[in-house]
């Protein structure tokens, strides 16, 4: 029996819900596999069995209990830094040991919202006008507000985190705006105000080709889709969205793209802002929540899929059509 590592935790403010992603993965996933959850975070990692913890050898990729054991396969579930970003892909690939998730090269820049949306950007894919900062950055409140226009969202740029993120309405707000985003990153994106329905899409791999689940629509009650109103239960996810067929088709065969482009691998989700019927990109994530409160979870079910053959189609498509 092959054993499978979850990788989940971090380093990153979304440590707990990677847990729950990990669990839910864990829960369902197929049992001719062996799985164990391996704990990232930076006092050290640990593979857990059975409410037990043993550490596991970064150099090897093992863990002890009786003797070594190897894992043969990987699920990266870290949301953020060190997973997210595709730290933990490029030791695996040092490794030559396979996992089911997107490469290096492909979560780096999905992970960092500016340089992924100016890649998209030069494949005509609609995206917000947006500038970058970094802490060296001289920056003129007024010459920001000429070019963007309030309102503006600032985002750290390089963080996978819902933290940090703030809506600025007037110019006094932005000082405050722009500290609580390097906070959580050692960039920031600012970006100008996209005024729509946002939407969001989950694509996967089959065996028969790409497969764009149903659309989500969230109604956030917060300002935007913010920590609270993403897991604390402020906004309402309505799937399936309650867009036309036209529009639904158009936001599933973009994701579709965009997952072809960057060479996407498993589940990925795009969201999109929907202005005047037109899908403008706001952030691709490759390693979406997997909690049973999480969006994909819902789009599965909307769809009739079983989490257990989403993770079983999954392991056949990326690994054991590949790698046996």
């Amino acid at each position: 029996m092959k054993v499978i590592g979850i990788f989940c935790g971090g380093f990153s403010s979304e440590f707990e819900i990677s847990l729950k992603s990990a669990q839910t993965i864990q829960d369902h996933f197929p049992k001719n596999y062996q799985t164990v959850k391996i704990t990232v975070s930076k006092t050290g990692w640990n593979a857990l069995i059975d409410g037990q913890e043993y550490p596991f050898d970064l150099n090897t990729m093992t863990f002890s209990r009786v003797h070594p054991i190897r894992i043969d396969l990987a699920i990266v579930y870290v949301h953020g830094d060190p997973g997210e970003n595709g730290k933990i892909q490029a030791l695996l690939d040092l490794h030559e040991i396979p996992y089911l998730n997107s490469g290096n090269l492909a979560s780096a820049l999905s992970f960092d919202k500016w340089y992924c949306n100016q890649f998209l950007k030069g494949f005509g894919i609609p995206v917000a006008k947006s500038l970058v900062l970094s802490h060296a950055t001289q920056y003129s409140t007024s010459d920001i507000i000429e070019s963007l226009v309030l309102p503006v969202f600032v985002k750290p740029s390089d963080s996978g985190s819902s933290y940090g993120i703030s809506k600025v309405k007037t110019a006094d707000e932005l000082p405050a705006a722009l500290e609580s985003a390097f906070k959580e990153g050692k960039t920031v994106v600012i970006e100008s105000f996209l005024d729509g329905v946002e939407v969001t899409c989950g694509v996967y791999r089959r065996e028969n080709g790409l497969f764009a689940l149903p659309l989500t629509e969230i109604a956030s009650e917060n300002e935007f889709f913010d920590y609270e109103a993403k897991y604390l239960g402020k906004s309402s996810e309505i799937t399936p969205a309650r867009v036309s067929e036209e529009i639904r088709e158009k936001v599933q065969q973009r994701a579709k793209y965009i997952y072809e482009l960057m060479n996407l691998k498993s589940v990925a989700r795009i969201d999109f802002m929907l202005v005047n019927n037109e899908p403008y990109v706001i952030e691709v994530n490759t390693t979406p929540g997997f909690s049973p409160a999480s969006i994909v979870p819902q789009m599965l079910a909307c769809a009739g899929i079983s989490i257990h053959d989403f993770w079983q189609e999954i392991v056949q498509v990326e690994f054991e059509n590949t790698f046996n």
